[in-house]
């Protein structure tokens, strides 16, 4: 391989959209990824492209996972062309968010006006909704085959939503990336980012690369290695929990919030959020509640067997939307954060590594600049 134009660091669902994109754009790319103990939020992911209830108070954030939402099937088309046809088990059909007595119900109703008066003054020209209520009638109709607990009251529906199987689209991008003639090492952990004339010299404890551009896409990790670009870009970990039960008959034909089927049947439960640094165990608590609230969803699930428990690390800025930004002071290099990395890999691979190939970041990302929390912290 000769020297990489782009180096990305961190090969999780983030890190491996943006370097597949680079490298569909004929970019030469070179992709470090620590090691397997690694803290990494894919093997945790719920398998989610969700829309609904995302970005209240940052429409410029609901626009951007309708967008990229909207670019999945296409962004998947052209994945599996590459890859070798790895399967994803990628479904949108639209997806459920379960509420729960009339408080509730109305709790949910005014959230989603709140996103829907944001979304209009932000864009009037936007169109008509893709969320509704729906009452406890109209989501039994929805879920003929699963009997509902009986405090669920209905839900929001929303036609863009849909789920994946979250680790073969991380497999599937680490091989499409290789197929376009991408580099990707494992077990090499980067310990240091210096600028020096025409890019960056990157080292790990595997040796040192150069290349005019650097992507820092690390997870929690990010914080620390964007700081010696001088970038504070305040990343924090958050432990989620998830269960995972005997394969079934389908009872689930939309994801619902916390609860889906998988495609070989297996109903999975989540998740915690819990902020306890950097513990990735496991509780018997979260078990407990997990288990409680999926049986007060429907009584039959109490019949079914746990086969699994994991958890893992989310990687949260302080107002849960993405960061993206580039260094002022030393172009080129870039750092991209987030915890909805399977909902945004389309626009991360066709939006947001054109944009980092071009050097300049567009005004749509503008948004997402870490100097928003400089600006809050001052005020």
């Amino acid at each position: 391989m000769r020297e990489p134009d782009t180096i990305v660091i961190g090969a999780g669902t983030v890190g491996a959209a943006i370097a597949w994109g680079l490298a569909r754009g004929g970019q030469q790319v070179l992709v470090l990824d620590g090691g397997d103990t690694d803290f990494r939020a894919a093997r945790a992911n719920f398998g989610l492209v969700w829309v609904q209830g995302k970005g209240p108070g940052m429409p410029a954030y609901q626009r951007l996972t309708r967008q990229s939402a909207d670019l999945w099937p296409a962004f998947l088309r052209d994945l599996a062309e590459v890859s070798g046809g790895v399967q994803v088990d990628y479904e949108r059909r639209g997806g459920i968010a379960l509420t729960f007595g009339d408080t509730g119900h109305d709790q949910r109703r005014a959230l989603i006006a709140r996103l829907e008066a944001e979304r209009l003054a932000d864009d009037p020209a936007s169109g008509a909704t893709d969320i509704e209520m729906i009452d406890r009638r109209a989501l039994q109709g929805l879920l003929p085959d699963l009997p509902l607990g009986a405090t669920v009251s209905g839900a929001s529906f929303c036609w863009r939503d849909g789920h994946v199987n979250p680790l073969h689209l991380l497999a599937s991008l680490h091989a499409g990336f290789q197929r376009l003639g991408g580099d990707l090492r494992g077990n090499t952990r980067v310990s240091a980012i210096r600028p020096e004339a025409g890019g960056f010299a990157v080292t790990s404890d595997r040796g040192t690369w150069r290349a005019a551009r650097v992507v820092i896409a690390a997870g929690i990790a990010s914080p620390a290695l964007a700081r010696q670009l001088g970038l504070e870009v305040p990343i924090r970990a958050e432990r989620g929990q998830v269960l995972v039960t005997q394969r079934i008959a389908p009872v689930l034909p939309y994801p619902c919030s916390g609860l889906r089927q998988t495609a070989d049947g297996t109903i999975m439960i989540g998740a915690t959020k819990e902020n306890v640094g950097e513990d990735v165990s496991t509780s018997v608590r979260a078990s407990g509640w997990l288990a409680r609230k999926t049986v007060d969803i429907s009584p039959d699930f109490a019949r079914l067997q746990l086969v699994r428990h994991w958890s893992g690390l989310r990687s949260l800025s302080p107002d849960g939307c993405p960061v993206y930004v580039q260094s002022a002071d030393h172009p080129g290099a870039f750092v991209a954060g987030c915890h909805s990395g399977v909902t945004l890999a389309a626009v991360h691979a066709a939006r947001l590594a054109p944009a980092i190939a071009s050097g300049t970041l567009s005004p749509a990302f503008d948004p997402f600049h870490n100097r928003r929390f400089h600006v809050q912290a001052a005020s």
